[in-house]
């Protein structure tokens, strides 16, 4: 049997963990924006939306690396952009129209690529394989990440000015429709740097607790940001380590291990914590 430090020495070992620490920190990182625009769920629409865009990739151009990644993109700007038109030209709002067009989406790309007999890369790109991410997956995961975290860090002042008080961003003369558009893009981009290592239907996981985690103990909008990325990046090792001798499957351990952190935060926190509340409202 193979030990754990005779796993370590191997190269997928070492590319997993790498990865783990990388993607971990770049969506924590990017975790703050979508905790403080209070986009979750519209993150999770997202995130489930990218399969049809891979499913008709593979359809058209076969099973490749960059097949997928092309399609990844062009589904979530798709049903991103395919709701807010949806909305601008009905009755109806944009998280109905997201609701209908992830969904149908969602349905149909499974469907077809069940039909396409790819079900390994089916479930992979469902729930993720980090110890499967080739080099490439890694250079490209690692170009994302710096992107995003560089991105948002030359930006973080108009951000928060912009997520708090809008209307203050534009007259202070911050392009509020176009920083609305490129935030939206950062996302979107992370959200396909992390599509090989926790999977669709995992992703938003990964996306959102780091930074609802930290924003538990802090005030600071900026302190989101770094705490969101260490918690993200401490948790995704943490849970490479636990799962090779708990036999468990690392993307979902890495979600069930934030998970945690952020339910540990919820009951402890002494400001915002669940017994702290108790308190004051008793």
């Amino acid at each position: 049997m193979t030990t754990f430090a005779d796993f370590l020495d191997e190269p997928i070992a070492k590319r997993a963990l790498l990865a783990c620490a990388m993607i971990g920190f770049s969506n924590g990182f990017t975790s703050a924006f979508v905790v403080l625009n209070k986009s979750a769920l519209k993150v999770g629409t997202l995130s489930h939306g990218l399969l049809p865009g891979i499913a008709l990739s593979v359809f058209f151009f076969g099973l490749s690396q960059w097949s997928a990644l092309a399609g990844a993109i062009f589904a979530a700007m798709f049903i991103g952009l395919g709701s807010l038109f949806v909305a601008r030209t009905s009755r109806l709002d944009q998280d109905t129209a997201l609701g209908i067009l992830y969904t149908a989406g969602f349905a149909g790309g499974y469907i077809l690529l069940t039909r396409l007999n790819v079900r390994q890369k089916l479930d992979e790109w469902l729930f993720g394989s980090i110890v499967g991410m080739a080099d490439s997956d890694l250079w490209i995961a690692f170009g994302i990440s710096v992107i995003a975290v560089m991105t948002l860090t030359a930006l973080q002042r108009p951000l928060v000015i912009f997520l708090f008080e809008p209307n203050v961003a534009a007259s202070l003369g911050v392009p509020v429709r176009l920083l609305n558009y490129a935030l939206f893009g950062i996302v979107i981009l992370v959200l396909i740097s992390s599509l090989q290592a926790v999977g669709c239907i995992l992703s938003v996981g990964l996306l959102v607790a780091p930074a609802a985690t930290v924003y538990l103990f802090s005030n600071s909008a900026r302190s989101l940001f770094l705490g969101g990325g260490i918690i993200g990046a401490l948790g995704s090792v943490a849970a490479f380590f636990l799962s090779y001798p708990l036999g468990w499957h690392i993307s979902s351990t890495i979600v069930l291990v934030l998970g945690t952190i952020f339910a540990i935060a919820y009951i402890t926190s002494p400001k915002y914590g669940l017994f702290s509340r108790r308190k004051q409202s008793g």
